[in-house]
């Protein structure tokens, strides 16, 4: 569960650091108060989108931290530990910064994290159902993934759409190479031809860096001769040869020094300047026996170089980029020629038509009961949601093959007794939509292994009675796992087990948002306030106090 959350200049949090208990837990207070902030910046420490607009007006960077419980024993342990970022005390530690340009870092456990890796690691700890979450599920898509979610086959899911994509990738090629045969075949003949050409070519990189380094040595060979020649006689031949005048000197300070120790160093220097020199004639002299003209070498070379440039420039490619061209070739030239065989595109088409069935009906398989549970308990909860006699199904209905297997699922409801069941996105009204949707929330949530679930105004549309009951419901939950719920609604706000007051204040000319728990007295007035507005009577006091009284 959520231990603390620690947010700095986030939106118009300045500093907050919160501690969270276990159960059912509120924020209330006044629309505009910054309540949804609090959930948008644990949304951010677990992976979700980050934007330059959540900082802080005039502040460099918005940093948000989470702490969380982690059984020693759970998945999460064990992808901590697979990642090397093990829990330490049986916590995990996540932590987000936003900087004033938009850029995002992570860390988990100190360790800085990709934002994958967050995200990862925030599905395994907490479930946020957002404000709009009711309309999302008006939409095919998200109606097919809560159904494959609630039936555990989401993998299967994704192999099944992998599978199709694969099988229409090999039916595209089957009509390709139906249609284009006469035409592949003429560009299979020129690719055989250009591959002999670079094969009979054969450059390599590294020889041809050396043959340029010897053809730079050959075309300049009697330009080094002269020079190696010049420099040698200088070095080592006559009385005034710098090797023999620096041996002399050596030996000449070397005898003064025995009269001045002062000189050490310039005879130090001299005779290294000497050993140098000696050196230098002995490497030059190697040099000079190996450096000869070889006009013949020379043109061999020029011709190579000729050969190697005029390929290059044919296939508009520096020289250096032939053995990638080459390399792109012979795999065009495999993919020609495995598409050149229509049979036997067919032949693999139709395996994977095969393999797609067979998956496809692993996940009809696996969609059928969840569905079933689903159509029941949800009809179930509508009954206590104010639509007594209201029935709803999630409807499986077979559907040509496609990525998502071979039904449709469509959620479909009858909102009050004797009505036909229609879809979802045609016949519910606002308020139908948003009870029938936190029935879906909840019943959803209740599966799930995730131990926060977290809850923005998804109350929207209801209230009286169906509050009432929709609090109670969010309580029971809370029995099993910890829940955090923005309310604007006193009777859902009256089932927590603690409640949070969320208010803006002024602070050195800027707005800030401030958090303050609620003892039983302040819930008491946070309550009548929900209930009777500007004007608190000593009659909604009471009644909010009774409200309490009925937890």
């Amino acid at each position: 569960m959520l231990r603390s959350l620690t947010i700095r200049d986030f939106v118009i949090v300045d500093r907050l650091e919160l501690e969270f208990d276990a159960g059912f837990g509120v924020l209330t207070g006044e629309t505009g108060a910054g309540k949804s902030i609090l959930l948008d910046a644990l949304g951010l420490v677990l992976g979700g989108r980050g934007e330059a607009g959540m900082v802080r007006s005039g502040r460099e960077r918005a940093d948000v931290a989470a702490e969380f419980d982690v059984p020693a024993d759970g998945a999460l342990a064990a992808w901590l530990a697979e990642q090397e970022l093990p829990a330490e005390e049986g916590m995990v530690i996540l932590r987000r910064t936003i900087d004033a340009g938009g850029r995002s870092r992570a860390w988990i456990n100190g360790s800085a994290v990709t934002l994958a890796q967050l995200r990862s690691a925030g599905e395994w700890l907490a479930d946020i159902h957002g404000q709009h979450a009711h309309h999302a599920l008006l939409r095919a898509d998200a109606q097919r993934t809560l159904v494959d979610v609630q039936a555990g086959a989401a993998p299967l899911a994704a192999e099944v759409a992998r599978l199709h994509r694969e099988w229409q990738r090999l039916l595209r090629l089957q009509r390709e190479a139906e249609a284009d045969s006469a035409s592949s075949a003429r560009e299979r003949e020129l690719l055989a031809w250009q591959l002999k050409e670079l094969d009979d070519l054969g450059f390599d990189p590294e020889a041809w860096q050396e043959l340029n380094a010897e053809h730079s040595r050959l075309a300049h060979a009697a330009s080094l001769i002269e020079g190696a020649d010049e420099t040698l006689a200088a070095l080592g031949e006559g009385d005034l040869a710098v090797c023999t005048v620096l041996r002399h000197l050596d030996a000449r300070i070397a005898a003064l020094a025995d009269y001045d120790p002062g000189l050490a160093d310039a005879r130090e220097l001299l005779g290294a300047a000497a050993i140098q020199a000696d050196e230098a004639l002995y490497a030059l002299r190697r040099y000079r026996d190996r450096l000869d003209l070889d006009p013949q070498r020379l043109a061999e070379l020029e011709q190579r170089i000729a050969t190697v440039m005029d390929a290059a420039r044919k296939h508009r490619v520096a020289p250096e980029a032939l053995p990638e061209l080459l390399c792109q070739w012979r795999e065009r030239l495999e993919a020609l020629e495995a598409s050149a065989d229509p049979a036997r595109l067919a032949a693999a088409a139709a395996a994977a038509e095969k393999a797609f069935a067979g998956s496809a009906a692993k996940l009809s398989a696996m969609r059928a009961p969840a569905a079933r549970r689903l159509s029941e308990e949800i009809t179930e909860a509508m009954q206590t949601l104010a639509m007594a006699g209201g029935r709803f199904e999630v409807a499986l209905e077979a559907c040509e093959p496609s990525a998502t297997g071979v039904e449709s699922v469509e959620f479909r409801v009858a909102a009050n007794p004797g009505q036909p069941l229609r879809s979802l996105a045609k016949v519910a009204s606002g308020g139908e939509l948003s009870r029938i949707g936190l029935a879906i929330q909840v019943m959803a949530s209740r599966d799930t292994a995730v131990p926060t679930l977290v809850f923005d105004e998804v109350d929207v549309g209801i209230g009286g009675r169906v509050a009432e009951i929709v609090g109670k419901l969010l309580a029971r939950l809370g029995r099993d796992r910890q829940v955090l719920c923005v309310t604007h609604l006193p009777q859902v706000a009256a089932c927590a087990d603690w409640q949070w007051r969320i208010a803006k204040r002024e602070q050195g000319g800027e707005t800030v948002s401030e958090v303050t728990p609620l003892d039983d007295a302040a819930r008491t007035e946070e309550i009548a306030r929900m209930l009777g507005g500007v004007n608190i009577t000593a009659t909604t006091r009471e009644h909010a106090a009774e409200m309490l009284g009925q937890r």
